[in-house]
């Protein structure tokens, strides 16, 4: 027999979009796939989807929100990309996972590839600010909400590990640094200060690029990459510190504790 308590009927009402939108998709497919191939139009479509996959768990306007954050996030991947003369694709947005840009070759050296990394957090960064300004302006809760959101999203994009963001950028000071990146790793996973999932994808989807670069960075290609000038490694240091440190602010700033429960 099937439980037909509240579980059950929020389940349901969970479940029965999803189920939709999986009909749609296997109905019409092939034209979906070419949909996606148009610049933009994937970006729209899957930001559509997206908006509808957090708005189950959200309010609309706080999902509407999430996705125009993460957005952000990636033009500034896009905006430096385009800077670096590396063709890539528009973004991409996976529901509950983020988005993606694809590049379509590598980055001349680590230096370059820093510079990619680091502009989507410092871009996103602003979009967040952006949504603190009109908290301000407004007293809006969804808004410092969001912002928090936003803080907390790019902070961690800086976790110094591939394929995140950080992982990106501390590679141009030292490959070692990412030994230290899987050691934090670990030990977020044993603090469950982030979701354990999370954390696991993270590994999967960059445990094989990190390990063929660590076992390649003392050949002459792998050394030729990484020569970077010590004022530029200084740069790049320098720019992921004051990274860190500034969302760990913002965050404990935008971080609200919700009032205690009426009598």
């Amino acid at each position: 027999m099937r439980p037909e308590g509240g579980m059950w009927r929020t389940v349901k009402r969970l479940l029965a979009p999803l189920a939709a939108i999986g009909f749609l998709l296997a109905k019409f497919k092939f034209v979906l796939f070419a949909l996606l191939k148009i610049k933009f139009v994937g970006t729209a479509l899957t930001a559509l989807l997206s908006i509808g996959a957090y708005a189950l768990l959200f309010p609309l306007w706080f999902a509407v929100g999430l996705v125009a954050l993460i957005w952000v996030h990636e033009m500034g991947h896009v905006l430096q990309l385009k800077r670096e003369g590396i063709p890539a694709s528009a973004p991409m947005f996976i529901p509950f996972l983020g988005a993606l840009v694809a590049m379509k070759q590598l980055p001349k050296n680590a230096l370059a590839e820093a510079r990619v990394g680091l502009a989507g957090p410092v871009l996103g960064t602003l979009g967040a600010l952006g949504v603190l300004g009109l908290y301000a302006w407004t007293q809006e809760p969804v808004l410092l909400a969001l912002a928090y959101v936003g803080f907390f999203l790019n902070l961690i994009n800086l976790l110094p590990v591939l394929p995140l963001d950080g992982g990106r950028a501390i590679g141009a000071l030292s490959p070692a640094f990412w030994i230290l990146g899987v050691g934090l790793m670990a030990a977020l996973m044993l603090t469950s200060a982030i979701s354990p999932l999370f954390l696991l994808l993270v590994a999967f989807l960059g445990g094989p690029e990190l390990w063929h670069r660590w076992k390649t960075r003392n050949t002459p290609e792998g050394q030729a990459y990484h020569k970077i000038e010590p004022r530029h490694r200084f740069a790049v240091g320098a720019v992921y510190l004051v990274l860190a440190v500034s969302l760990a602010l913002l965050m404990g700033v935008t971080d609200v504790p919700a009032p205690p429960p009426s009598a």
